[in-house]
């Protein structure tokens, strides 16, 4: 089984002390550039192609939220690169602002637990710089790894996978939006209420209400199930990045290597031709009916007056990889957790929330209910949803059930500040993350790509190969010219 390279780009709701919405991007630019850590600043932009379609076309333009669009007329920011505010990390990871978020996008990863730490380091990185912003401003800053502001907002948290370009769109889309639909069941971060015309009381998944299409390049907007942006992060003529929007962000590190390891069995099982199909009545419904269904049935119409459930999709999926892949120890450990937890979500509840969050967090709030004699309605409830993501351990109620054995610890602080340190994979993040500790001042681009150097007085640049392995003697290079002839001959 290929070893597939994957990223988190996770962004960050901001709450700061007095101030509205229409101060959002300033306040969100202002954090990302008091990150306090060693940094390169700025960004590549050349090879980023947000309007391109997987289906072979290119968008005149994407579409931007009405309400959001309220708060920015009449404004100027200035320059694109000044408004994203880029840190490069020397993890090989990129902090900057995304539309009044703070955002953290993870160095590439081909393992899903060293994915996992890494997505878990980036809240240490926001921690750091909030520090510095709140200090600075004296004014209290809160950030949270969510992705709603309950008032109609979503920001995401996305994937990333690098796919060959030979899968194709059909192929690639018919194999893995299943998953995309079904996954929330194991994997969704949980949500008190609707923003929709649709009630719940609570919801499996916090992007299901924000769901409005089932395929299409925007992201802002008219969000759909499969994002189908051509934007590989590498040579487009040999590689797809599969761009994953409609996932929750996850504060069990376990349930996001799950959440990983899903898509990757989905893509496996497509690159061999053996991924099983389904034909869904109505995709948007279906991931919307999943997360608001307190049954746990989890039933899924399909076309032709027919229906099945959303644990016997996982479980076609998870048959399929152990008839057709060579499974590591990693998608082993997919297949088997993934059962376990169908099995205990209505056998052993108490073990389920252990590793779910939608599940932790729900137990929590019935257990509020049910102590202090309120419903459904109370809007504490909200609140207490929203803390459940605060990043700051002393305040997160995340970390609270974790101190109590509630929930499944992730890694200590100290692996956590090893992570913003390097990679342990020899990935191309391992590359770029070595020149920016060693070669900073030798470099004049930096993209998920390609790095870019001065030599002579003269840009030079060199392609990360995404499926190459870097080896640790690239850190023996005493000068940038070594440095680069050892990146070329990369296999």
């Amino acid at each position: 089984m290929r070893k597939i390279l994957a990223g988190i780009e996770t962004e960050y709701g901001l709450l700061v002390e007095g101030r509205g919405a229409e101060e959002q991007v300033d306040d969100a630019m202002a954090l990302v550039r008091d990150y306090p850590g060693e940094c390169l600043v700025g960004w590549d932009y050349r090879y980023e192609s947000p309007r391109a379609d997987l289906r072979g076309f290119r968008l005149a333009s994407l579409a931007f939220d009405p309400e959001d669009a309220k708060f920015d007329a009449g404004r100027s920011y200035g320059k694109a690169e000044d408004i994203r505010s880029d840190r490069v990390l020397p993890n090989g990871a990129r902090f900057y602002n995304d539309h009044g978020h703070p955002e953290y996008a993870t160095p590439e990863c081909r393992s899903i637990f060293e994915l996992a730490n890494h997505d878990c380091a980036g809240q240490i990185a926001i921690q750091r710089a909030l520090k510095v912003f709140s200090e600075r401003e004296g004014i209290e800053v809160r950030a949270y790894k969510n992705n709603t502001d309950f008032h109609g907002a979503s920001y995401g948290t996305h994937e990333g996978y690098l796919v060959p370009r030979s899968v194709g769109f059909d192929r690639l889309y018919n194999s893995v939006m299943p998953m995309m639909v079904v996954r929330q069941v194991l994997v969704g971060a949980g949500k008190v209420g609707s923003e929709t015309s649709r009630s719940a009381d609570f919801q499996l998944s916090q992007r299901a209400d924000h769901i409005s299409e089932k395929a299409n390049a925007e992201t802002l907007y008219r969000r759909p199930i499969f994002n189908t942006r051509d934007e590989p992060h590498s040579d487009g003529q040999d590689w797809i990045r599969l761009h994953v929007i409609c996932g929750d962000a996850n504060m069990i590190p376990a349930a996001t290597a799950r959440k990983v390891g899903l898509i990757k069995l989905a893509l496996a099982l497509c690159e061999m031709g053996q991924a099983p199909i389904w034909q869904f009545q109505d995709p948007v419904r279906a991931f919307q009916d999943i997360s608001r269904d307190q049954s746990y049935q989890f039933r899924v119409e399909l076309e032709r007056s027919s229906w099945t459930t959303a644990p016997e999709i996982l479980e076609s999926y998870f048959s399929a990889g152990e008839r057709f892949l060579e499974l590591d120890e990693e998608m082993k450990w997919v297949i088997s957790s993934s059962r376990e937890l169908l099995e205990d979500l209505h056998g052993n509840f108490a073990r389920f929330k252990r590793q779910v969050d939608w599940a932790a967090k729900r137990a929590m709030l019935a257990d509020f209910i049910e102590s202090e004699g309120t419903s459904w309605a109370d809007p504490q409830l909200k609140s207490f949803d929203l803390e459940y993501h605060n990043v700051d351990p002393d305040e997160s109620l995340h970390a609270a059930l974790v101190q109590m054995g509630e929930v499944e610890a992730g890694p200590n602080s100290t692996e956590l500040l090893a992570c913003l340190e390097g990679v342990n994979e020899p990935t191309r993040a391992y590359a770029r993350g070595l020149a920016i500790r060693k070669f900073r001042k030798d470099l004049i681009g930096v993209c998920w790509r390609t790095l870019t150097f001065r030599v002579d007085g003269a840009p030079v640049e060199v392609d990360l190969k995404p499926n190459g392995e870097y080896p640790p003697q690239l850190s023996q290079a005493n000068d940038v010219g070594t440095f680069i002839s050892m990146l070329r001959g990369v296999q």
